[in-house]
């Protein structure tokens, strides 16, 4: 029997007769269904403390409590989260490993003529996770008080005045290129692995200024160790009310924020996704995340698959349109 058997996979072997019919779909199906089976990897782009660890941390914790499954969280630092990014366009496309990315994927994809991934094309969209207030911070000791002066100073000495970033292409040094470029200065741009480095050099005086998260700045702010000059929202935050807008600074028409969102392997299966993307919802919609984020300045995003590809576009179409005017195109 045992050699009838072997003969007859063989043949079908040879013949290149594969699993087909109702019972192979069944047989996928409840693969599917039984999603996730074992725990599921979040790869996140940036070091332990910054706001992508942050609200991967958070979301991952609420996941693991509807998944029944544990989430665990993988710092993966480096070139602005794209050596993370790589890693997971080239993981198995099961569900079980998912990239936080951010602003700072989108960014690169239009500036950095070296990368070996495609964030529309590697990647499926889960579920959008949030957004960031970024505030415009400055050291105390530089005596700067306002965005106008800011100018003024820069201005003065092209090149003089340097700003921190978490990395080339995120969002903070988007703002920094954008600032730059609208108010025609020379500012220096300092790129570090995180915005928790970025705000350790800020704080001590050895740069400047720095566009950064609001979570990564409002308690130096407090204590009097950074000085907030302007926030990049179209509104005042309500943690932040005694700081004026960029547009009640006198540059109107300046928006940004950093975003977070999960992506899976292009390829993924799309139960897989939809499983992941009711998970992701059921964390953001829940109260105590809310909570636990307005202080930082943290609006909590109710995106699925769809919804978060057309952000996805958008934003390509938006800061390609930037990146153009400050030559920072592919190749420039």
């Amino acid at each position: 029997m045992r050699s009838t058997w072997i003969m007859a996979a063989g043949i079908a072997a040879a013949l290149g007769v594969t699993a087909s019919g109702p019972a192979a779909q069944a047989q996928v199906a409840q693969s599917q269904a039984e999603f996730p089976n074992r725990p599921v990897r979040l790869i996140v782009g940036f070091t332990p403390g910054s706001s992508a660890d942050i609200a991967a941390r958070v979301t991952g914790n609420r996941m693991t409590k509807v998944l029944g499954q544990q989430v665990v969280v993988e710092n993966r630092p480096g070139a602005a989260s794209s050596i993370a990014a790589e890693h997971v366009a080239r993981a198995e496309k099961d569900g079980h490993t998912l990239f936080m990315m951010s602003s700072a994927n989108i960014n690169n994809q239009i500036i950095n003529p070296a990368l070996t991934f495609d964030v529309v094309k590697d990647f499926t969209p889960v579920a959008l996770i949030n957004n960031t207030a970024i505030v415009l911070a400055v050291h105390p000791d530089t005596g700067i008080k306002s965005v106008k002066e800011l100018i003024e100073r820069a201005k003065a000495k092209p090149g003089g005045l340097s700003y921190a970033s978490s990395g080339v292409g995120t969002a903070p040094h988007m703002s920094g290129v954008l600032f730059a470029d609208r108010a025609g200065i020379d500012i220096l741009h300092v790129p570090y692995k995180g915005s928790p480095a970025a705000a350790t050099d800020l704080l001590a005086g050895r740069v400047a200024m720095m566009f950064a998260p609001a979570s990564t700045v409002v308690a130096h702010a407090k204590e009097g160790k950074l000085r907030l000059l302007a926030t990049t929202t179209d509104q005042r935050l309500k943690i932040l009310p005694g700081v004026p807008t960029m547009a009640e600074a006198g540059m109107p028409d300046f928006e940004t924020s950093i975003w977070f969102g999960l992506v899976a392997p292009a390829g993924t299966p799309k139960a897989a996704v939809d499983k992941l993307a009711k998970a992701v919802a059921a964390a953001t919609k829940a109260p105590e995340i809310a909570e636990a984020w307005a202080p930082q300045g943290i609006i909590p995003l109710h995106g699925g698959p769809e919804f978060f590809a057309r952000h996805i576009a958008s934003e390509l179409k938006r800061w390609s349109a930037a990146a153009e005017s400050a030559g920072l195109t592919k190749g420039k």
